[in-house]
């Protein structure tokens, strides 16, 4: 079966939630090892608590592109899971610079990896899914340029707050996390809620 063609706005649309995507892997790259240092992590402990995203990248990714090409619901087969890992990673973006512990934060590392995984993942599909094959470089290269945009923005945030909104880049005592890293996190849970919507 033929696929129809899709107008540069559609397939814009399409690709769109990358944008929030990214902005959950960018806070998560830029700030994470900030926030367990803040939290009072040893710096050469970093690594270890690091390893919760490879790791849960490499489980969670096959299965969820499985499932993914094999469940069907009312929404279809992409969508709940796009759509519950989006609520489940924003979930993770507020709670994350409100931690109170460093293994609470890295437990919240392997939730938002995790979530944003699963969202990700049947995003990808969606070119292959809905393009005809002489559209997918223009597909793809929509993504990477959300992708790319996304990433910049989320690990430029926190300095953005600071020096554009003069929004503290300290936090409030021993181990607390900045102001302007909560409030990245809270608008990059937003934006990758808003997006994906």
């Amino acid at each position: 079966m033929q696929k129809p063609r899709l107008s540069f706005w559609q397939i814009w649309n399409m690709s769109f939630g990358f944008l929030g995507i990214q902005f959950g892997w960018g806070l998560q790259m830029a700030n994470m090892s900030a926030i367990y240092s803040y939290l009072g992590a040893n710096a050469d402990s970093l690594a270890i608590l690091w390893l919760a995203a490879p790791v849960t990248g490499v489980i969670i990714q096959p299965l969820i592109g499985q499932s993914s090409d094999r469940v069907w619901t009312r929404l279809g087969r992409r969508r709940p899971f796009i759509l519950g890992g989006a609520i489940l990673a924003s979930l993770a973006l507020i709670l994350m610079p409100n931690c109170p512990s460093v293994w609470m934060a890295a437990g919240l590392l392997w939730v938002l990896d995790g979530t944003i995984n699963a969202s990700m993942q049947p995003f990808r599909a969606l070119v292959a899914d809905n393009l005809p094959e002489e559209q997918n470089a223009q597909g793809f290269a929509i993504q990477s340029l959300f992708i790319g945009l996304g990433g910049t923005i989320a690990s430029a945030l926190p300095w953005m707050m600071t020096n554009w909104f003069g929004i503290a880049s300290h936090g409030a005592g021993q181990g607390q996390i900045p102001v302007s890293v909560r409030f990245s996190f809270y608008i990059g849970a937003a934006a990758f809620m808003g997006t994906v919507l």
